[in-house]
């Protein structure tokens, strides 16, 4: 039979569930920045029936996810990870185990992402599961120096496809819905890439190591998980400069066009505002496009940085110019549609 919390209590649960990691309580998480460079901190909340379902959500792929979905804001800063703290807000339906299966996956993401320590608390919870992180990571005074002013041309850098995750949500969506409805299990193996893009995204734990190793100091840093508009706008924001996306550099999963025409969803506008695709989009001088091109093969470049009047634009494969617009912002109502 499986341990209820009321039946252990919290401290006791705390303490099962570290001895099922690597790491060890500490009374607190606090660190001294190496010889000056800058910390910096990133934090996420995740609720069940907003963020995630778990009808057809891995507890374990839940927790990786969710570590995943506060480190690459670190990434974003070329800071390197160093404390993570975590709550659990536990409800009555979920027992000990279920929590060890999370605290699994947030500790195996943890560990692959060279996270020095992780603080861990529970707290109860009367409208289903929540997950909430506060992360914190240090950029090095050498990188932090080096980091140049953004210019027009400079690169616009992608580190993986858009639009998946999205599409992975809505496929089992779909399926959640055929099995309420018949009862017979959907069959997801067509559409595997596009839902695992969605369960368990993933991230290159040592892109700010090996950019450094190339002495290639990104001027801005995003960590895409609102769509490619959400970011292109916060970059024009920051940078005070244009930016313009090409449609056709956009790197899609094999499948998207195909399940997009199944679904009625066109993969270029889920892209650009759908959510979930965990993707790091860098600014890169453009004298430096050879190098970045030999040396980080996994990013696509999708456009660049334009003069201020540009605004951020997508261009199409016929040289037609769309405004970008995103959920959140300004004029956000009308989001792009091609």
């Amino acid at each position: 039979m499986a341990e209820r919390f009321s039946d252990i209590g919290k401290v006791e649960a705390i303490d099962q569930l570290y001895r099922l990691s690597a790491y060890h309580p500490v009374p607190g998480l606090t660190y001294s920045a190496d010889k000056g460079g800058k910390v910096h901190t990133a934090a996420r909340m995740y609720l069940e029936g907003i963020d995630f379902n778990l009808v057809y959500f891995p507890l374990k792929h839940l927790g990786y996810k969710c570590v995943v979905g506060v480190v690459g804001e670190l990434y974003a800063t070329l800071a390197h990870p160093k404390l993570l703290n975590v709550i659990l807000g536990i409800s009555a339906k979920l027992d000990l185990d279920q929590i060890k299966e999370l605290w699994t996956g947030i500790t195996v993401a943890a560990k692959e992402h060279g996270f020095e320590a992780v603080n861990l608390d529970l707290q109860p919870s009367n409208n289903g599961l929540y997950v909430s992180l506060a992360a914190t990571g240090e950029t090095s005074l050498l990188t932090d120096k080096r980091r140049m002013a953004a210019k027009s041309k400079d690169l616009l850098c992608l580190s993986g496809n858009l639009g998946a995750a999205y599409l992975g949500l809505q496929v089992l969506e779909r399926g959640r819905k055929e099995f309420e409805k018949t009862g017979d299990q959907p069959d997801m193996t067509p559409w595997r890439m596009l839902v695992g893009d969605y369960l368990r995204p993933e991230l290159d734990a040592g892109v700010v190591s090996k950019l450094e190793d190339a002495e290639i100091y990104p001027s801005y840093g995003y960590f895409i998980t609102r769509g490619l508009s959400d970011a292109l706008k916060r970059l024009t924001r920051d940078s005070g400069l244009g930016a313009k996306v090409y449609a056709d550099r956009i790197p899609f999963e094999g499948n998207s066009f195909q399940l997009g025409k199944e679904l009625d969803i066109d993969p270029i506008s889920a892209a650009m505002n759908g959510g979930d695709d965990m993707r790091l989009l860098f600014t890169v001088p453009i004298l430096q496009m050879e190098k970045f091109r030999r040396d980080f093969q996994t990013f696509d470049i999708i456009g660049h940085l334009a003069q201020p009047e540009v605004g951020a634009v997508l261009v199409t494969p016929e040289g037609v110019e769309f405004p970008v617009k995103a959920q959140g912002w300004k004029e956000a109502d009308d989001a792009y549609l091609p």
